[in-house]
């Protein structure tokens, strides 16, 4: 069976505390950059722990709504959340630059990552934001999604992301947090979610039936109760599937 190499990665400086323990264990990092949280001690200390363990580096910008987490989808004018999505980014490429280190890619957080995968113009806004970056940076977007097409047709680089972590819906959303099987815990779930995406680019949804995606990148959320565990128990256990993470 021929080998396989999947991007592992989570988001990070997000006051859990954790990353020290996941970072090894990451090919990839998001860090939060001052919309839903996050500062420049908790970014610097991120970009250090991410360039001392080789892991990439990306932004992970959210609607400027700390109250809420970024969770909540909010009306904002274009033009404040274009200001607000630069000054996150270039508050992290700052951060960055000190470190003498690159940015891979930028991934969208929270309602702001659920909104643009929908909603068209809201999706060219998100890319007007990120325009400077985008002959140097990933986006990181769900396969079939508006930004995805919107950037690839924009000339972005993108590569897909599935989340190792969560339910889909039948229409490729991520169930709602609200719902009680939003979120995959068990890591031996988690493990048999990510090897059916990869080796047969189909996902089961929350109704049981399956769908195609692609993905190039796979997200653990770094607040997931169980975080640590399931990137561990994915690291030992997809060898066995002829699935590497690359660094």
């Amino acid at each position: 069976m021929t080998n396989k190499y999947i991007d592992l990665n989570c988001d990070v400086g997000e006051g859990v505390g954790n990353e020290e323990e996941l970072l090894p264990m990451l090919s990839s990092c998001n860090i939060a950059c001052g919309g839903h949280t996050g500062n420049k001690n908790t970014m610097t200390e991120v970009v250090k722990l991410a360039k001392r363990n080789n892991v990439s580096i990306g932004a992970h910008p959210s609607y400027p709504d700390a109250f809420n987490f970024g969770r909540i989808s909010i009306e904002i004018d274009d033009k404040e959340l274009i200001g607000s999505i630069r000054c996150q980014v270039d508050s992290l490429l700052g951060v960055i630059n000190e470190q003498n280190v690159k940015l891979n890619h930028i991934k969208p957080h929270g309602a702001l990552y659920n909104d643009i995968v929908k909603n068209a113009s809201l999706a060219l806004c998100f890319l007007e934001a990120i325009e400077k970056y985008k002959n140097e940076v990933y986006i990181y977007a769900p396969y079939a999604s508006e930004i995805a097409r919107k950037a690839s047709d924009k000339g972005f680089k993108v590569k897909y992301e599935a989340f190792a972590d969560r339910n889909y819906n039948t229409d490729l959303s991520l169930v709602s947090r609200s719902e009680p099987k939003a979120l995959l815990t068990d890591k031996t779930q988690v493990l048999e979610h990510v090897v059916r995406i990869v080796n047969l680019k189909k996902v089961t949804t929350i109704r049981g039936e399956d769908l195609s995606i692609l993905a190039d990148t796979f997200c653990v959320h770094g607040d997931t109760p169980s975080a640590l565990e399931i990137v561990l128990y994915l690291t030992k256990e997809l060898p066995n599937y002829n699935i590497f993470i690359k660094k």
